[in-house]
């Protein structure tokens, strides 16, 4: 049974960056919910999220040193894209959103969300049928269909799905003539090495110029809080520098008592990248070209 909607508020994070973030740098992979009394949570949710509003968001997104950040409508909330948006809409642009969408919605409502933000849509492939799927999720079908729409409105499209998935679908994925982007560093299974053919096909993808992957390692490993067996992978995207971004993944759905601090991913950030021209491109002018900060 699903848990009440009683959490306490997420607290930001309590531990500076070693170094401070470049002006610019953007977080584009966090999550926010509530409040619930305005923004309810969807009945058939797979999931509980802890209650993680605007506030909480922005606070974290100062305390650590953030100047932008990016909203992923996540699928508690099913297709009730209202708390995203708000929160972009109380921002003044310094937000930018993902969404998700049914595919009755029309043209001016994709236009509305567009004027507020939104920049993608979120695809998760989990090789279920529409009818087995929670509301809120959309799969690669559904990309299929709304390509056109995303190409007509400048959106690209954001994939949650196993690196294999990603990888034997890419060609249809790259015929649409939209950029795709990555979550979770293609999420690979860590045990095959970095020399694993799925992986090692991602990494060719990059090559193709509409591929953007986010280095956010905590969905990849759970040797909290260093990840260890994800660093060779991310010493193999470094080999793309110019289609990388970097995601908190706040506020850390499931992790439990693995739930890291967005200072000291930052810190694990600068330890593997390890130059001054890098950590300004993935961090800063790689979201900025994307999203249009």
């Amino acid at each position: 049974m699903l848990s009440p909607v009683n959490d306490p508020i997420v607290a930001p994070s309590l531990v500076k960056p070693k170094r401070p973030l470049p002006q610019g740098a953007v977080d584009v992979h966090a999550h926010v919910f509530g409040p619930y009394d305005r923004f309810p949570l969807a009945p058939e949710r797979l999931y509980t999220p802890p209650l993680a509003p605007y506030e909480a968001y922005i606070a974290m997104l100062d305390y650590v040193g953030f100047s932008h950040g990016v909203v992923v409508h996540a699928g508690a909330a099913g297709f009730d894209c209202r708390a995203t948006l708000n929160a972009l809409e109380r921002s003044n642009s310094r937000l930018r959103g993902t969404a998700v969408a049914e595919r009755s919605i029309s043209d001016t409502e994709l236009e509305k969300m567009n004027a507020g933000g939104i920049r993608a849509l979120r695809f998760t492939e989990i090789g279920n049928t529409a009818a087995k799927r929670p509301p809120g999720m959309m799969n690669f079908e559904d990309l299929e269909y709304f390509a056109p729409r995303l190409r007509a409105l400048g959106w690209h499209a954001v994939i949650w799905a196993k690196c294999e998935i990603i990888v034997t679908a890419a060609p249809k994925l790259l015929s649409y003539g939209i950029p795709i982007v990555i979550d979770h560093m293609g999420y690979f299974d860590a045990s095959k090495g970095v020399n694993d053919p799925a992986f090692q096909s991602l990494l060719g993808l990059l090559g193709e110029g509409s591929i953007w992957v986010k280095t956010t390692p905590v969905r990849n490993s759970e040797s909290y809080p260093a990840y260890p067996e994800v660093r060779p992978f991310f010493d193999a995207l470094l080999r793309a520098p110019d289609r990388l971004l970097w995601g908190s993944d706040w506020p850390f759905l499931g992790l439990g008592k693995h739930q890291p601090e967005v200072g000291r991913l930052v810190d694990l950030f600068d330890e593997w990248t390890g130059d001054e021209v890098l950590r300004n491109k993935i961090l800063v002018s790689n979201p900025a070209a994307l999203y249009g900060f």
